[in-house]
This record gives structure tokens, C-alpha cells and sequence, in this order.
């Protein structure tokens, strides 16, 4: 019982978290562009300060994500979790009081600087965390009901977003971002762990397990910080985690690339502003979440991980190839729906991560694929947002303003012919996962 009140409180603090969020990602394109480039539907200017700070974000976090996923197997996912949930409400209250040209500076730098510890880690964590409480056989569909939980909380936003204000949406989305902090302090437990394997973050030595006491009173607090070693040595731990590495930063890299490219895409060619993002949202995010919330967790068990990874990621290349080559303003509604299957990609990823790690790595293991799809939010923008601001500019060598999402989904179909060679290894038993807990505190 205690192990499924600490998933529900999990998923009501992300879907608090998330459904504030949402609210402002309509109106953002619409903010940058009225700051930097006013009265204008394309402007290359707000694109490269898109894609810069996808860029440094990409390369914080890159650091960032194995530090906060090695900390939390040691000091606790919730001790953890509290700093990006916190520190994601300041960037939200700057444009809650003004979204004028200085203030949207101001929000962009340290919008920059959070998000290079907030951008993912909320998701890394809160999946570690699940996979904490959760067994190996059941984990495809309490991940997919995770991400069903995200989509859900994306929608509701998205909707709240379409009948609001661009003030209002940002200041209900500071007020939602505080309380979903304050209800994870009071209400989500620690992780439901083997206490042989788990070291709180103010333990004494007199209070570490008696089979590994002798080794970690040697233990230095910040020995075990994670380094590119070690990061070498998990991705080498097993061929299926090696390939599901390949595969989560091929499809990051489309992912990122699109929603760097799409909404400036959209706005320049078929002049979309805030109240058309919600509805393009919520479209995707109603598809989403009946896939993750009802088709995955039957799916799952009986089609298995594997599968369904490469289905929604083929899925995802049509997607996107209907974005690139959209002749009418009703073909990006229609693209959309294909959520309702691209979706299985990134639950069904992290699952079979899951299963390649013992249970004392679950937060080292997400941390490192968050890591590398930083690593991918890096390169993306580079590559991309100098690519859509030249085709949706008159300097374009030709006429085809999407064909930089058209580079995009070709990048996802090699994602998704690499996903089609994963051969999924069972997951560790129980008792290699207790010894390797106990080798991994003595190295």
C-alpha cells in the first residue's frame, strides 16, 4: 500500500507540475516574437535565440542529468526532486508580472540557467522513482501511465491555455508550479527501497547496513559522483543498452529538432498564433494521452517493449513528414493525431533501460540516457535552427519552407531502423541486483 501512495502522490505532484507548464508553451512563441521581432510572422533573430538556448540547456544538462540521477540512487529521488521543481517556478513568475522587451531578456537568461538543471530531471527522477516502487513486469505500463499522466496534464493546460490571457496563463502557471512543490514536500514519501541499499542524506556511518558496514565508513560524500568512466563502462554493460542509447539520441535529436523548427514553421507559413498552438496541442495531447493511458498498458505485456518502441517510432517519421510538406493549414491538425501512436517510443525506451540495471542504478541509468538525449538537445538546434531559418527566409536556396522538418524525420527513421535491431536481454534477478548493490558502495 505505502509503495502505491508513493507512485499517487508522484503522479498528482508531475500532473500539478506539468499541467502548469503546459499552460504558458502556446504563448510562448507569440511572447518571443512580440520582444524581439514585434508585428512579424518570421524572424530569424527569435529562432537562433531559440535554438542558443536549446543549445546551452542541452549542454548543462548533459552534465547535469548522470549528477542528478548518480545523487538520487544515494540520497533519494524526493531530496532530489525538490530543486528543478523549485527552481522551474522563477523563469514562470518574471513573465507572470511582465512580458515586456526587458523582462523577456530577463526570463530568457535565467530561463537558460534553471533549465540547465530543471530540463528533464524532473522526468529522470520521477521514472527512477517509479521504477523504485514498481516490479520489472509491470513497469512497461506504469511508465506508459506516467507518460499518460504528462500528456494528460498537457492537455488539460493546453485547453486552460486556449480560453485565458497570455498574463493570466503565466500567472496561474507560477501559482500551479508553487503548489505542486509544496504538495511533493508534504505528501510523496522517500522511495520504497531495500534499506541494505539506500543511504539517506543525513545518515551517520552507524546507520549503513551491517554486509557492506565495513566499506562505506570509507565512503566519501561525493566519491561516487558519476564521471564519463562510468558512463563508458553502463553503456558497455550490456549490447541492448547500448543500442536503446543509439536509439534515445537519434530520437531526440528529431524530437528536439521539431519542436525547435515547427511552431516558427507554422506561424511563417500559415501565420498560427496562440489560441491555433493550443488547439494543435491539444489535439496531440488528447492522442497521447488515450494511447500511454489505455492502449499501452494492454500492449505492453503482450506485443513487449521492443515492439511498440519501433512502432512509435515509425509512426513518428510519418508524423513529421506530414508537418514538412503541409499544403493547407488543416494538414498540421491531421499530422497530429499520429500521437496516438508516436507516443510508444519514449516510455517503451525507458523501460528497456529499466530492466538492464540493477535496482540500486535505476537513477545512474536514467541519468545517463537523460544525459545523452541532452547531448542530442545540443546538436539538434545546431544543425537545425540555422536550416528553418534560411528555408522560411527569402534567402532560400529553394521553395520548400518545411524541408528542414523533412531532415528532421529522415533523422527518426534512422531511429527508427536502429530500434528494429534491439534484442531485448531479461531484466537482472534480484539477487545479482543485491550483490552488485553491495560491489558498487565497496568500489
Amino acid at each position: 500500500m505505502e509503495k502505491k501512495s508513493g507512485v499517487s502522490h508522484l503522479f498528482i505532484t508531475i500532473f500539478v507540475h506539468c499541467f502548469s507548464t503546459s499552460m504558458v508553451a502556446p504563448a510562448i512563441t507569440d511572447v518571443t516574437m512580440s520582444a524581439v521581432c514585434p508585428g512579424r510572422d518570421e524572424c530569424s533573430l527569435a529562432i537562433y535565440l531559440s535554438g542558443f538556448q536549446q543549445a546551452i540547456i542541452g549542454l548543462g544538462t548533459l552534465v547535469m542529468m548522470p549528477l542528478v540521477g548518480n545523487l538520487s540512487d544515494k540520497y533519494g529521488r524526493k531530496a532530489l526532486l525538490t530543486v528543478p521543481i523549485t527552481l522551474s517556478i522563477i523563469p514562470l513568475a518574471i513573465l507572470a508580472y511582465s512580458r515586456s522587451r526587458n523582462f523577456f531578456y530577463a526570463y530568457y537568461v535565467l530561463r537558460t540557467l534553471t533549465a540547465m538543471v530543471c530540463e528533464g530531471s524532473i522526468h529522470c527522477l520521477s521514472l527512477a522513482y517509479v521504477a523504485d516502487n514498481v516490479p520489472p513486469g509491470r513497469r512497461a505500463s506504469v511508465f506508459g501511465i506516467f507518460s499518460g499522466i504528462v500528456s494528460g496534464a498537457f492537455v488539460c493546460g493546453t485547453i486552460s491555455a486556449r480560453f485565458i490571457s497570455t498574463s493570466a496563463a503565466f500567472q496561474a502557471a507560477t501559482a500551479g508550479s508553487i503548489i505542486s512543490a509544496v504538495y511533493m514536500r508534504i505528501f510523496l514519501p522517500e522511495s520504497v527501497r531495500d534499506e541494505d541499499l539506500y543511504t539517506p542524506i543525513l545518515s551517520s556511518k552507524a546507520e549503513i547496513s551491517a554486509s557492506c558496514e565495513e566499506s562505506t565508513k570509507k565512503l566519501q560524500v561525493f566519491k561516487r559522483l558519476p564521471s564519463i568512466d562510468d558512463m563508458v563502462h553502463l553503456l558497455k554493460s550490456s549490447p541492448t543498452f547500448s543500442q536503446a542509447a543509439i536509439v534515445a539520441f537519434l530520437s531526440n535529436l528529431a524530437d528536439a529538432g521539431l519542436q525547435g523548427s515547427m511552431m516558427y514553421y507554422l506561424k511563417a507559413k500559415f501565420h498560427f498564433n496562440k489560441n491555433q498552438f493550443a488547439d494543435l496541442m491539444v489535439i496531440a495531447g488528447i492522442a497521447g494521452t488515450i494511447s500511454q493511458l489505455i492502449m499501452m498498458p494492454v500492449l505492453a505485456p503482450t506485443v513487449g517493449e521492443a515492439r511498440l518502441l519501433s512502432f512509435g517510432l515509425l509512426f513518428g517519421c510519418v508524423h513529421m513528414f506530414l508537418y514538412s510538406v503541409a499544403w493547407s493549414s488543416w494538414v498540421p491538425y491531421a499530422a497530429a493525431v499520429f500521437s496516438i501512436l508516436s507516443v510508444f517510443s519514449h516510455p517503451c525506451l525507458r523501460t528497456i533501460v529499466s530492466k538492464q540495471v540493477a535496482s540500486n542504478e535505476q537513477g545512474k541509468a536514467q541519468g545517463c540516457i537523460s544525459g545523452i538525449c541532452s547531448f542530442a538537445n545540443l546538436v539538434s538546434p545546431l544543425a537545425f535552427s540555422p536550416l528553418t531559418a534560411l528555408f522560411l527566409s527569402d534567402r532560400a536556396p529553394f521553395n520548400f519552407p518545411g524541408f528542414s522538418i523533412m531532415c528532421i524525420g529522415f533523422v527518426s527513421m534512422t531511429a527508427f531502423i536502429q530500434s528494429i535491431m534491439i534484442r531485448v536481454a531479461p531484466p537482472l534477478p534480484v539477487s545479482s541486483q543485491r550483490v552488485s548493490n553491495c560491489n558498487s558502495v565497496v568500489a
